[in-house]
């Protein structure tokens, strides 16, 4: 792919900064917000302006984030799979922008050295996170404008062999948000719901976990397998990406691949 002119990449960034002038003194909650994708989520979100709510079950690492972002961050420390946390976290904050990033670290080994406990453990974190709070974002509902963007990944349409039930997790996750996209059109309740999938990278603590095990698969080191793959994602990219899904206007349901190139559409 070429490079970017100094011009377009002014461009972009202009573009992405004007749809989310309308994040400007809204309130966003941001749940797995001590880590990886939700941190750089949450501090895209707080630099646009929102006030960022954000959940985790590490109060030390939330606090680290707080003391990073300031006033515009307020930490939760509750467990984003429990369905009490989705209603009183969504009753409390009233949030224009919902953003669930929680997830369990699979355990990276092949099936058969998998147990059901480790193999289900994205069902009942992952899934479970996206059943409670969607649920409840549409039972309230949230107010018209409001996005609710869901966290899967780009395993969840080819499969990860080595991550127990990660990659159907996933899958059921992209599937969940695309029922509730459904529900609100039908119900003319005015919320977007969008799923992000984003691809394999070795810059977030899962992403290298995952690089690891699939290098030493394929019997190449780390960052031979890297350096053979396509340009790693970061999650400042993924940060941005996210802020450009909740700047845009209602109604603007869909599922999007995101690579170190962007978003690409998958409806």
């Amino acid at each position: 792919m070429p490079e970017l002119t100094e011009e377009v990449s002014t461009n972009m960034n202009q573009a992405t900064t004007t749809q989310a002038d309308g994040l400007v003194g809204t309130t966003a909650i941001v749940t797995g917000a001590s880590r990886g994708f939700g941190r750089a989520i949450a501090t895209a979100l707080s630099a646009a302006g929102a006030q960022v709510v954000g959940v985790a079950r590490t109060g030390a690492r939330l606090e680290e984030v707080r003391r990073e972002l300031g006033p515009t961050f307020i930490p939760v420390v509750a467990d984003s799979a429990d369905p009490a946390t989705a209603a009183r976290v969504i009753d409390e904050y009233q949030p224009r922008t919902l953003v669930l990033s929680a997830g369990s670290t699979p355990q990276m080994s092949p099936l058969q050295e998998q147990t059901w406990e480790t193999f289900s453990s994205n069902w009942n974190v992952d899934v479970a996170q996206a059943f409670h709070w969607v649920r409840h974002a549409l039972r309230r509902p949230l107010a018209p404008g409001s996005s609710v963007i869901v966290m899967s990944s780009g395993a969840a349409l080819n499969g990860s062999p080595l991550s127990g039930g990660y990659a159907g997790a996933k899958a059921t996750v992209r599937f969940i948000t695309g029922y509730a996209a459904e529900e609100a059109d039908r119900t003319a309740l005015g919320i977007s719901f969008v799923s992000v999938l984003p691809r394999l990278t070795p810059l977030t603590d899962l992403g290298a976990k995952a690089v690891a095990a699939y290098a030493e698969r394929q019997g190449v080191s780390a960052d031979t397998f890297v350096r053979t793959g396509p340009p790693p994602l970061s999650a400042e990219q993924v940060g941005k990406s996210v802020l450009e899904i909740a700047g845009r206007g209602p109604g603007q349901h869909g599922a999007y691949l995101l690579t170190a190139s962007g978003l690409s559409s998958l409806n």
